[in-house]
Formats: structure tokens, C-alpha cells, sequence
């Protein structure tokens, strides 16, 4: 019996980190990946993209028009085209990745209210903690559409949306569930154990079926964006105007154009 203690103490670990992984992963396994150092602000009347260092900073895009930091530039009526295309594909995106990212939000969070509602075993702090993931779900999602819902996409805010909130969650929970689960796996009490093994058997078999196929479903959504990020690549590759430096404009990049940046700084 006592070859069981280490699973029953650590299972409640794994089973919530399992989940908010799978929420999540599918988003670290995208054929395409892209980047991008500007803050994005969706407005009516155009889009701004902002960044605090480097040359553009401030770059401003609206039917056909171009403004690189204040200044209007003068651009053929192809590229105007482009840019109108441009300005489309960005607006059809930040929605986009809004409605992933709640659903992204809504299957950890549920995730981990039933790992706490099967594994912790005091009514009153169960219902403390399940009072608590209702609070951060909220606050999670207010966040989302407080920036992304209002049409602004912060570089590198990602992270913070879909993963750091969650795995913050994670951490504290642990710490209180955590004591009841090895509680039970150390007290030597078989009834005990077969309930708290019944438990997490009955954990396994719900989140199998409440987290796998809504994360991949939320996999092939996030996958279908791909191709709004390939035209955006084309069309910066396709403008014929030039900045002052002589290069194109590249609001966004691939992490394979980063890496071949990096290289050359380094020669």
C-alpha cells in the first residue's frame, strides 16, 4: 500500500497541470509562428501600431493610407490595394484571437473547478476555493475583453492571457488541495485510500472527456488563423515603397526571421 503514496500525493499536481496544459497546448504546436514588437490598437478610424523602441515606432494604416512616425507616406495605388488588405486581415484577426483566447480561458478554468470540486474533501474550503477560481475566471476574462475585446493586442501579452493567469491559479491551488490528498494517501486507512484512488480514477476519465476535444477544437481554430498571418508576411514581402532606411515595412515576422536577424547582429 504504501507503493501508492507518492501517486496519491502528486496526482492532484498532475491532473490540474494536465489540464490547463491541454487548454492550451495546442497553441505551442502551429505549423505557422509569428511575432511582432508593435501594440496593436484596432480603431474605427484605422489601426496603430506602436512600439517603444526601434525605427518605425509609430505606424498608422486606414484605406489605402499610409503614416509612418507622423509622417504621411506618398505610396502607389497597388500598394494602396496592399494596404487595404493589410488593414482587413488585422481587423478579422484580433476578434479572432479574442474568441480563442476566452474559450482558451474558459476550458482551464473548468478544468480546474472540477479537479477542486472531486479532490478536495472540506466542504467549506471547497467551497472557499471554487468561490476563488470564480473570481479569477472572471478577472481572466476581463482582462481579455478589456485588451483584446477593445480591439488591442499588447506584444507579448499572449502569455498572460492564455497561460501565465492559469498557471498562477495552478500554483496556489495546489498548496490547498494538496494537504487533503496526502492526507489521505499517508493515513494508512484502506477505505480512505480506495476512495481517494476511486477519486482520481473518476478525475482521470471527466477531464479526458471535458478537456481533450473542446483543446482540440480550440487547436484547429487557433490553426486557422495561420493564413491571415501568411498574407500578412506576403503582402510586407509585395510593398513596393521603401522606408527612409530603405527597407520594407514589417509590422510582423516569423521566428525564422528573427533567428536570421539574430545571426547577422552577431557577425
Amino acid at each position: 500500500m504504501r507503493r501508492h503514496m507518492l501517486s496519491f500525493a502528486t496526482i492532484f499536481a498532475f491532473a490540474v497541470a494536465g489540464g490547463v496544459q491541454a487548454s492550451d497546448s495546442h497553441a505551442h504546436h502551429l505549423s505557422c509562428s509569428f511575432n511582432s514588437d508593435y501594440d496593436v490598437q484596432v480603431e474605427k478610424d484605422g489601426i496603430v501600431f506602436i512600439r517603444s523602441s526601434g525605427h518605425p515606432s509609430d505606424v498608422f494604416i486606414h484605406d489605402g493610407k499610409l503614416r509612418v512616425d507622423g509622417d504621411n507616406v506618398t505610396i502607389s495605388a497597388t500598394d494602396a490595394e496592399r494596404l487595404r488588405d493589410y488593414e482587413q486581415q488585422v481587423r478579422e484577426l484580433v476578434p479572432a484571437v479574442a474568441a480563442i483566447a476566452r474559450d482558451g480561458v474558459d476550458i482551464g478554468y473548468s478544468t480546474l473547478t472540477t479537479v477542486v470540486a472531486t479532490l478536495a474533501e472540506n466542504g467549506d474550503e471547497r467551497t472557499r476555493l471554487l468561490h476563488e477560481l470564480h473570481d479569477r475566471h472572471y478577472e481572466a476574462m476581463q482582462r481579455i475583453d478589456n485588451t483584446l475585446g477593445r480591439g488591442s493586442w499588447k506584444a507579448g501579452d499572449d502569455s498572460d492571457l492564455f497561460g501565465d493567469n492559469l498557471q498562477k491559479t495552478v500554483a496556489d491551488l495546489v498548496s490547498n488541495v494538496t494537504a487533503d490528498v496526502v492526507k489521505d494517501a499517508l493515513s494508512g486507512d484502506s477505505t480512505r485510500l480506495a476512495a481517494l484512488q476511486a477519486r482520481t480514477d473518476a478525475l482521470d476519465t471527466t477531464l479526458d472527456k471535458a478537456v481533450e476535444a473542446p483543446a482540440e477544437k480550440l487547436g484547429q481554430r487557433a490553426e486557422a488563423l495561420c493564413p491571415h498571418f501568411s498574407q500578412l508576411q506576403r503582402l510586407q514581402q509585395q510593398f513596393e515603397f521603401r522606408l527612409p532606411n530603405g527597407e520594407r515595412l514589417q509590422l510582423i515576422s516569423t521566428d525564422m526571421d528573427r533567428s536570421d536577424k539574430a545571426s547577422y547582429a552577431q557577425r
